[in-house]
Order: C-alpha cells, then sequence, then structure tokens
C-alpha cells in the first residue's frame, strides 16, 4: 500500500479561536473541575472552569494594561507548570500568540529564537532565567517586557489591568479567527537550525477535537469516575501544547508535573491518579524498569520476568484475535494471566496512580515488546507518530484495533502517502502554515498542501504505517551498505543498563556503536551483585558489564543481515548530555555533534 485516506470526523471550525472553550465551558458547567493544581507542599487542589476562566480574564487583561497587542508574540520559558497554560489561554484571549522555549536553552538559542520570531515580550520562570535573556537583550531591539513568575509576575499583571472592563478583553478575543496565528513552535533541529512553525489556531483545535473525538475511550471515564491526566511532557514541544489544548478542550482535568525523573513522576501519579497520560517511550522504559528493580531487591525477578512473558503472549493472541489471525488466549493463558495480574500487573498500576488504563506514545519509536507488556497489565499504550509540522500526531494506533510496533493509521481528516523513495507524505487539516522567514525552507517540504515528512516508513495492507529512520540519517558503508540506524539504537537501548545509543558507520568500512549507560541502573546492578562503585573511566572496561552490553548489541543485531550488524562498539563513561550540545531539548540525539565530540573513539573503533 502507497496511500492511505481517512475521512473527518467533523467540519472544520468557521470562527472562533482557543481561548473560546475557556469562557464557554465557564458559562455551561462552572462548577466542574478543569484542573487540578499542586501547592507548595504538594497537595492538589481543584480549580473550577469559573476560577480558571477568572483567572485568564484577570491576567489577559494584565497583559494589555502592559502593552500586549492583538498579532503580538509573546515568549514561554519555564518548565511544565500550571502558570504556563494559564499564560497560553491569556495570551490567545487578547489574540496574541505564544512562542515556547525549552526552559534548558542557552543564552544564543533564545537570543536566536526571540529574534528570529520578533518576539517583544517574555516570560520566564527563574533568576537563571531572567540572567539568560539579560545576557542577550542587548541584541533584542524588539524585545519590550520581561515577566518573572517566581516573582509574582502574574499578580502583577493582574493588578494591572485590575481596571480594564471585560468587554475590552472579549473584543480582542471575537477577533480571533481559526486562521489567526495561535504559537510559533520551534522543531528540535536535530539535522540543522530549529526552524519556528507557523501553528493556527485551527491546526490545533482540528488536531486536539479529531484526537479526543477518535480516541473518546482514551478521553473518558469509566461512569461514577472524572477523566484525569498529569501532563509532564515539555511545553515547549509540540506534543506537550497538543495535549494541553486537548485536555482544555475535552473537558478532561489535568494536572502539571514539572520533574520528569522516574522518583518525582511516579510520586506525582500516585497522588494525581490520572486515568490516562501522554508520554515519550522513555517514560514507559523508565516505568519499565523501576519495576524490574524493585522485583528484583525483593527477591522477585524471576516471578517477575515470568509475570512480563506472560503479559506480553497474552496482549499477543488478543491482537491475532482482534486481526481474525487467532482465536485468543487460550483457557491456560487466560488463567497464568489473571494470576500475575494479582501478584505483578496490579502493583504497576498502582504505581501510576491505581486508575490508568490508557496511555498515549509519540517522540520516537516504542519498543513492540514493551508495548504489548503494558497492554498485557491492563495499560493499552496507543503509539502514533507526527512532526511539529503536522501539530503533533498524523497517525495514532485506533482504540479498537491496536497493531503493536507500529504508529497506527492516519488519524481522521489526514492522508499518508509513501513516496517511491520511501519518505511519508501528509495532508490534513493540521498541516502546519510554514517556517517563519523561511519562503525557501516552507517551499521545500510543503507542495500543493503535502508535507514531506523527511521521516521513512511504510504502509502494511491494513494501513498502518511503521517509521524506519530519517532519510538525512541514512548511512553508507565504504562498501556500499545503506542502513538506518535507528532499529538498531532502539534495540540496544532497549537493554536496561543502556541510557543512550549512536550507531555509526558513514563512508566506514563496517557498522559500530557508541553506547552510553543509565546510571541509576548500573547502581542496581552492582548492588544486587554486592559491588562498590568504580571511577566511571573503570566501570567502563568491567568485563561482566561490557558482557551485559555486548547480549544487547547480538539481540539488536538479529534484526538485520550480516553487512548492516555491529560489529564492535564503545561503552563510554558519561552519557550524552543537552548541556553539552549533544542532546535536543526533546531528548534526542545530534547525531553530528556527537560524532565530531567523540571522534576519536569513533577512530578507535576503525583500527
Amino acid at each position: 500500500m502507497r496511500e492511505i485516506t481517512v475521512p473527518p470526523l467533523d467540519a472544520p471550525p468557521l470562527v472562533g479561536g482557543l481561548a473560546d472553550a475557556v469562557f464557554e465551558h465557564a458559562e455551561r458547567d462552572p462548577g466542574r473541575v478543569a484542573l487540578g493544581r499542586a501547592d507548595a507542599a504538594g497537595r492538589w487542589r481543584d480549580v473550577t472552569s469559573a476560577d480558571f476562566r477568572d483567572e485568564v480574564l484577570a491576567l489577559a487583561k494584565g497583559l494589555l494594561a502592559d502593552g500586549v497587542r492583538f498579532g503580538d508574540r509573546v515568549a514561554l520559558m519555564c518548565r511544565t507548570r500550571y502558570e504556563w497554560t494559564l499564560f497560553d489561554f491569556a495570551i490567545w484571549t487578547v489574540g496574541a500568540q505564544s512562542v515556547p522555549l525549552y526552559p534548558t536553552a542557552s543564552a544564543e538559542q533564545v537570543r536566536r529564537t526571540l529574534y528570529d520570531a520578533g518576539v517583544t515580550a517574555c516570560v520566564v520562570e527563574h533568576e537563571d532565567h531572567v540572567m539568560t535573556v539579560g545576557s542577550v537583550i542587548d541584541r533584542l531591539p524588539l524585545l519590550k517586557r520581561l515577566w518573572q513568575l517566581d516573582a509574582g509576575a502574574v499578580a502583577e499583571l493582574v493588578a494591572a489591568g485590575a481596571h480594564i472592563d471585560d468587554e475590552v478583553v472579549h473584543r480582542h478575543r471575537r477577533a480571533v479567527t481559526p486562521d489567526s496565528t495561535a504559537t510559533v513552535i520551534y522543531t528540535s533541529g536535530t539535522t540543522g537550525r530549529p526552524r519556528g512553525c507557523v501553528i493556527t489556531h485551527a491546526h490545533l483545535m482540528f488536531e486536539t477535537d479529531t484526537v479526543a473525538g477518535r480516541w473518546s475511550p482514551v478521553f473518558r471515564a469509566r461512569p461514577g469516575e472524572e477523566a484525569a491526566t498529569l501532563l509532564f511532557l515539555p511545553l515547549a514541544h509540540v506534543f506537550g501544547r497538543m495535549v494541553e489544548v486537548a485536555a482544555v478542550r475535552g473537558r478532561v482535568k489535568f494536572g502539571h508535573q514539572p520533574v520528569l525523573r522516574t522518583g518525582a513522576l511516579l510520586a506525582a501519579l500516585a497522588a494525581f491518579r490520572p486515568t490516562f497520560f501522554l508520554a515519550v517511550p522513555y517514560v514507559f522504559e523508565r516505568i519499565f524498569d523501576a519495576a524490574r528493580r524493585r522485583a528484583e531487591s525483593e527477591g522477585r525477578a524471576v516471578l517477575f520476568e515470568k509475570a512480563v512473558e506472560v503479559a506480553v503472549r497474552h496482549a499477543e493472541a488478543r491482537e491475532e484475535q482482534a486481526f481474525g489471525l487467532g482465536p485468543g488466549p487460550s483457557a491456560g493463558l487466560r488463567m497464568r494471566h489473571q494470576f500475575f495480574d494479582r501478584a505483578v500487573y496490579t502493583k504497576l498500576r498502582e504505581a501510576m496512580g491505581g486508575r490508568v488504563r490508557y496511555a498515549m506514545s509519540g517522540g520516537s519509536a516504542l519498543d513492540r515488546r514493551l508495548g504489548l507488556f503494558f497492554a498485557g497489565a491492563g495499560v493499552t499504550v496507543f503509539e502514533g507518530y507526527g512532526l511539529t509540522e503536522s501539530t503533533g500526531a498524523a497517525t495514532a494506533n485506533p482504540p479498537e484495533r491496536p497493531r503493536f510496533g507500529t504508529v497506527g493509521r492516519p488519524i481522521p481528516g489526514t492522508t499518508v502517502h509513501v513516496a517511491a523513495d520511501g519518505e511519508v507524505w501528509l495532508h490534513g487539516g493540521h498541516v502546519f502554515s510554514g517556517y517563519v522567514g523561511d519562503r525557501g525552507a516552507t517551499e521545500a517540504v510543503l507542495r500543493d498542501g503535502w508535507l514531506a515528512t523527511g521521516d521513512l516508513g511504510s504502509l502494511d495492507g491494513d494501513g498502518y504505517l511503521t517509521i524506519t529512520g530519517r532519510k538525512k540519517e541514512i548511512l553508507v558503508t565504504s562498501g556500499g551498505e545503506s542502513l538506518s540506524p535507528v532499529r538498531l539504537e532502539e534495540r540496544v537501548r532497549s537493554h536496561p543498563l543502556v541510557a543512550q545509543c549512536l550507531v555509526v558507520g558513514d563512508g566506514r568500512p563496517f557498522v559500530a556503536a557508541l553506547v552510553t549507560l543509565d546510571q541509576e541502573a548500573v547502581d542496581h546492578w552492582l548492588s544486587m551483585r554486592r559491588r562498590p562503585r568504580p571511577p566511571p573511566e573503570r566501570l567502563v572496561r568491567d568485563p561482566a558489564l561490557e558482557a551485559e552490553i555486548r547480549r544487547a548489541v547480538v539481540a539488536a543485531n538479529t534484526l538485520v543481515s550480516r553487512p548492516e550488524s555491529i560489529r564492535t562498539f564503545r561503552i563510554l563513561a558519561h552519557p550524552f548530555s543537552e548541556e553539552r550540545g549533544l542532546l535536543t531539548p526533546s531528548l534526542k540525539l545530534r547525531r553530528r555533534a556527537i560524532e565530531e565530540a567523540y571522534a576519536a573513539e569513533v577512530d578507535a573503533l576503525y583500527p
């Protein structure tokens, strides 16, 4: 199959903007709990639709009082917290446009984005961010205002706008149309300079309403239960913004979690008790690894591994049944599954708050076996695919028939086409308007309404898409062998001791890999063997550790032919980090930067 089109659910909106939902929901059901907000002690308190509307309205007045005008661009630089959502909807209420910045962005990255987007005002989280912006402010002639959240920016703006009449704000809100620009989101820049994607109100409305409508089992609660989700993805990333808008428009209670460390995230999930969440594969990997380490520490490692195998087999049998390829789980498998549900799976679900039944995954590929495990354990993870340029998800696994290991079928209103060279092209109401100030780059990817994604993929006979790599990341060895490194990297990374893997070999005689270690997992591995932790430089030469990583490499090599396989590898003493410029803010590898930083190590792989 080369192309598939899925009809839209509804006609596109003809009037209005994103902020309208805040005011409409408050009018219809003012007492409904719209958000959860954690206080300084970590206790969650409810925010009703009416409360949120009043806060948005008051902040919108403050923005107008402080000089923000219709069409102005306002940057947001902070972690995932309540105030980001408050500012987003206040900015949209007055017809301005938000420009997200990653809270870890360097001064030069901040300068480039603020200058490129023509930002006139900026919201930052704390003093360090003020210093970052301040260090480049002399090169930002359009930037006139800087507000700091931790210094009382919200209260300051609310006080400044107290004299403005409500109707002034509503006149601005009613002037917003679906084709008005809502936000400019910058790409991660894995293969070049980040570019600002112009996303309209219509793009976000189409995307979020489609996803919430088609995946209604995810976004709706059981009888007697309220739907709720915890947002911990960076709001500077399109996936996080999609979740934010979908929750508001879909009337789903949601809260914010600013720290993504496994311990902090699991504690927040247990306290907030969501019914679903959306995440990147890294989160599911860390939840699984934490469960496995806990089982090993309790002397239940064998039981856990048996439970994993039963969960995978049970989910696989149900998947085959859904596609008419098998009778479903056998009676014996069902009995074993019930036993492990009580002994293992329930504990996993309790660690996520006890109410999670569904999750959605995007950003990179989720390992098929991991997806099967979660489904077998009672949490179905629907994997999807999209880009900043497609306002988030363009495909996702349908709730009634997920095919694990694929990124699913097109969301309603979308056409997916696979070109002759394997490149994936997209068409639909979520495809962006273009890049800010870069007509050449826009014309290179937007062709008669079609988005050329730069990703390689294939469609199976049922219209499910599998992503196989990036056109710009194809390696060609000196022997002429072409391969996409992604599958190999993902399989090596599935080993619990591995944090990252970069496959190299472009222009070289064979394929090799650089591997970094998961420090928490290594600490657990050493403690289970009652061994002290040696210095990193000595640890990476440990024969037992090297044997573990070799097993991961051998397992990955089963996916490819001999010429495509990893012949040798090097374990690095320190992980790739964003601070060193080796990862994007969304944790994707900057391949060229890594190969330059570790040029000596790469050369040593080819004696």
